[in-house]
């Protein structure tokens, strides 16, 4: 029987669990991504509140604005769940939980795959991240059974 895993995850750090009945759970993978921790000014390329005008006629179009620090986010989300998918497609899990911190969780939510959508079991709007693999893995079970 194929295991299930679980993904642990905020902006900046993640880590994927195997867990198999019976079995300890074990890291299979971390994750880091220092730059969601960066400060939006380092980030942005731009002076904020700088808008480019256009004086031609009907030149009031604005673009939404997405600041660098959602940027970052997002694409860690697509860096985690691009890794998610391929394991998916390739048959290595049966099921998927994950436990995120709340933006966090919506972001892979979204960028979820099909293959992933497909397998994914349980999500929890709860960072996890900071506890060891002893700890980590009482509370993952304690929120499971719920």
């Amino acid at each position: 029987m194929k295991p299930d895993w679980i993904l642990i995850a905020n902006a900046t750090h993640a880590r994927l669990l195997q867990h198999e009945h019976g079995s300890p759970m074990v890291v299979l993978k971390s994750f880091e991504h220092p730059q969601g921790r960066t400060k939006v000014s380092d980030l942005a390329d731009d002076r904020a509140g700088q808008q480019k005008t256009d004086h031609d006629f009907g030149g009031a179009a604005y673009q939404p604005r997405v600041d660098a620090k959602h940027k970052e986010h997002t694409r860690f989300a697509c860096e985690l769940t691009e890794h998610l998918e391929r394991q998916a497609q390739q048959g290595s899990f049966h099921s998927l939980s994950i436990f995120a911190s709340s933006p966090f969780l919506g972001e892979l939510k979204a960028e979820l795959g099909v293959a992933t959508a497909r397998l994914l079991s349980t999500t929890h709007d709860l960072d996890l991240t900071s506890f060891g693999l002893g700890e980590l893995e009482q509370r993952v079970k304690r929120e499971l059974a719920r």
